[in-house]
């Protein structure tokens, strides 16, 4: 059965593309010889993703494709190329295939799938063929049902699930992923790929003196109650071993920053191409992560949502059924069963039961985050732990403005000033959420010298005005209140303390000039934090406190204890999740050896 699985369920997928009847007695996909073409090769340049193009070569014969090859790209590392499953190594092939431009997308990656075939519906116009002969979608068929047997299943390919994976393997379990999305790594890789750890070499390379107590005192100081010790301590003192495990199997890293400017020691760990608040580098974990996943002969199915944990008579937990994407039902039989489905973010009615103060935030997660994992657990007598917060940040979506370490003034949508603007992101983000304030804004003039406040300024979107009062009433806020604001905080920067909120008085820069400008700044949801309940053994408690047997979770679905009202720095989920993972995978292992 080993890595055979890998691709099981997307071949079904294709093998109904090439084999399923219509009721014309064609094939369902075009047929060769619909369309003819001058025969040569064809280049075609579309948009790919983060306003870079994507340029295509296409060879045709004078009746079809004969090949497609992605020539340049911008894509996601990770999302959009890097692995097997991963749009431009699969899309080529099946349009090729099956003389179709209606292959089904790889969820989880549809922009690019969609520039592929841009890019060949523009050459096929090219070579004098017509591109309506190449959409016939053929008859969707039911596939048949699976049944697998195994030692461990992992629901969830992010970074806690294959952790847990690589871990259970490593320790003699024969392991199964069953991976609801086309492609494995979650959240993970559409972040910036930063690990956070402490007495690393790099550190050690740039003089940077960190330990356990450091990392431990500052996580439990913005965590505050809602913080487990001994699971924090878990996290914290093995984040060497997490980082150290990563990098032996291929995770390169490049530098190491800090949380915020303002915050040290230096401890987030930029993996490739990654560094501040830039985003899609997480790819650079996962990729070599499944690659050591493979060495390992683990199996992985695709395009499964589990939707049921398995139980026998006496309530442990044995299996796992799912829904595939053909429709056909999926049962994996095992003697341990490892959640690691991410959090709910993206689940309106979850978030509504949960997270109520979030309602009209956006989110910035993958659509598959929407609580299965907690939803299945639940069903067999899991505690969960409703968590009074989430990681919350308010941006502009246009300038960035907001998480780039900006400092000038930020007001409430009532116009008021509430925190020293010069910290780290989710406190911004946490203590405006705490005014229960649905937007805010960035007010600036020409003085601010931030890089994104002059860009947002320079947008013919942003709103400007030539007095506090008019600009007051163009953002409806009480233009008093406005006023009020920015004549206390200009008197700050003039006395050069800010007595208010403790800003540094080289980060206070006076709102005056000859045009103001207010900068929209709106809440998203990155993380969850609430969830399953587990133990420093990643095994899922009942609501007695007593593990349910034979069931783990690990990553954003578990991470109760982990988090308080409040993101402590980047870095932190990708490695508590591997971590507690890891922990998953190893214990999942023994306990299937041992029944």
């Amino acid at each position: 059965m080993k890595r055979a699985l890998c691709l099981l369920l997307t071949s079904l997928v294709l093998a109904s593309t090439v084999t399923g009847c219509s009721s014309n007695g064609n094939d369902g996909a075009a047929s060769k010889g619909s369309n003819k073409y001058t025969p040569g090769v064809y280049t075609a340049t579309t948009q790919g993703m983060h306003g870079s193009e994507m340029v295509v070569d296409v060879t045709f014969d004078e009746t079809s494709i004969t090949d497609v090859k992605v020539v340049s790209h911008g894509e996601t590392f990770g999302i959009g190329y890097g692995m097997d499953t991963t749009p431009i190594e699969v899309i080529p092939g099946q349009i090729v295939e099956t003389q179709s431009l209606d292959v089904d997308s790889v969820t989880g990656a549809t922009l690019t799938t969609t520039f592929i075939k841009n890019a060949v519906k523009d050459t096929v116009v090219q070579a004098g063929g017509t591109v309506e002969n190449l959409a016939t979608k053929p008859e969707a068929t039911k596939g048949e049902d699976q049944t697998y047997d195994v030692d461990v299943v992992v629901v969830g390919g992010g970074v806690a699930g294959i952790s847990a994976a690589i871990e259970a393997a490593a320790n003699g379990a024969d392991v199964l992923i069953l991976e609801k999305q086309g492609i494995v790594g979650g959240a993970t890789t559409r972040s910036g790929g930063k690990i956070m750890a402490n007495g690393t070499e790099i550190q050690k390379a740039e003089g940077i003196e960190d330990s356990n107590e450091l990392m431990f005192d500052y996580l439990k100081e913005v965590g505050g109650d809602l913080i487990d010790d001994e699971k924090l301590h878990g996290f914290v003192d093995n984040s060497l071993d997490t980082y150290n495990w990563m990098t032996d199997m291929g995770v390169q890293v490049q530098d190491v920053e800090p949380i915020h400017s303002s915050l040290t020691p230096y401890r987030v760990h930029n993996t490739l191409g990654g560094g501040g608040m830039t985003d899609g580098h997480g790819g650079q974990i996962i990729v070599p992560m499944m690659n050591k996943y493979n060495e390992l002969d683990g199996d992985i199915v695709y395009n499964v949502t589990a939707n049921e944990l398995l139980t026998n008579d006496k309530n442990e937990i044995v299996g796992v059924k799912g829904l595939a994407k053909d429709g056909s039902t999926v049962t994996v039989n095992a003697k341990s069963v490892i959640i690691a489905t991410g959090g709910y973010a993206q689940n309106k009615e979850m978030m509504a039961k949960y997270a109520d103060f979030t309602t009209g935030y956006s989110s910035q997660v993958p659509a598959g985050n929407v609580g299965d994992g907690i939803t299945m657990a639940e069903a067999v007598g899991a505690q969960i732990f409703d968590s009074p917060s989430t990681q919350t940040v308010y941006v502009s979506y246009t300038c960035g403005v907001g998480i780039n370490e900006e400092s000038g003034l930020i007001v409430t949508e009532d116009g008021k000033r509430f925190v020293n603007e010069y910290t780290y992101q989710y406190h911004v983000g946490d203590a405006m959420r705490k005014e229960n304030s649905s937007t805010g804004y960035y007010i600036a003039t020409s003085n601010d010298p931030t890089p994104t406040v002059q860009y947002g300024m320079s947008m013919d979107s942003t709103v400007s005005a030539d007095s506090i009062e008019e600009l007051a009433k163009l953002i409806e806020v009480d233009p008093a209140t406005l006023q009020a604001t920015v004549d206390r905080y200009n008197e700050l920067c003039e006395k050069g303390v800010d007595e208010d909120f403790g800003k540094p008085a080289d980060k206070m820069y006076p709102i005056k000039g000859d045009k103001y400008y207010a900068i929209k700044l709106n809440p998203a949801v990155t993380v969850t934090f609430g969830g399953i309940v587990t133990d420093i053994e990643s095994r899922v408690l009942d609501k007695n406190n007593t593990p349910i047997k034979g069931l783990y979770a690990a990553g954003e679905t578990a991470f109760e204890g982990l988090f308080g009202t409040e993101y402590p720095g980047c870095g932190v989920a990708i490695s508590a999740g591997s971590y507690y993972g890891r922990v998953a995978g190893e214990n999942a292992a023994n306990e299937a050896k041992a029944n």
